[in-house]
């Protein structure tokens, strides 16, 4: 991204061909491969493979509960969040009215809902289950199997189509 991104245009929310974004920077982020360097901070144990994504603070500051329980466990490379807003961009793109306000309350709260599942319902099995889908969502991006899979996890508030 450009210089100060996060002082420029919509700050820390990236939308749909995001002026910031330099042309080899879109690719690396299509293949999520902008979040391998995080792979040093896993094998420093700063990071679980799974597990909350970090937040920048005005983004978190829009969860709406269960932060502080967020809080007591590792940030993870990956997680429910980021395997089921994805899209997040395309999802920004779909809004009616004010994108910010769109994500400010509704798209960010749910991560929030969804980090903190994560959080009470963590297990080995939940673990690599969330492993296995990162992994399926990178080669079959348009798959619905992430939602299939998980019927306890919070409903989508209204309005958001995931």
């Amino acid at each position: 991204m450009l210089k100060a991104s996060p002082n420029i245009v919509t700050g820390t929310v990236t939308l749909k061909n995001d002026p910031r974004i330099l042309p080899f920077g879109k690719i690396l982020r299509r293949a999520k491969i902008n979040e391998l360097p995080q792979l040093i901070n896993v094998l420093k144990g700063e990071m679980s493979i799974i597990g909350p994504r970090p937040q920048d603070q005005r983004c978190f500051d829009v969860f709406r509960e269960d932060k502080a329980e967020i809080l007591t466990v590792r940030p993870g490379l990956s997680g429910i969040g980021a395997i089921y807003f994805r899209d997040e961009e395309n999802l920004l793109h779909q809004a009616q009215g004010d994108m910010i306000q769109f994500y400010d309350t509704v798209i960010s709260p749910y991560k929030g809902q969804l980090e903190a599942w994560w959080v009470k319902n963590q297990s080995l099995k939940n673990y690599f289950l969330l492993i296995v889908l990162t992994v399926w969502v990178l080669f079959f991006p348009k798959s619905r199997l992430p939602f299939t899979l998980r019927k306890d996890l919070p409903p989508p508030p209204q309005g958001l189509y995931l």
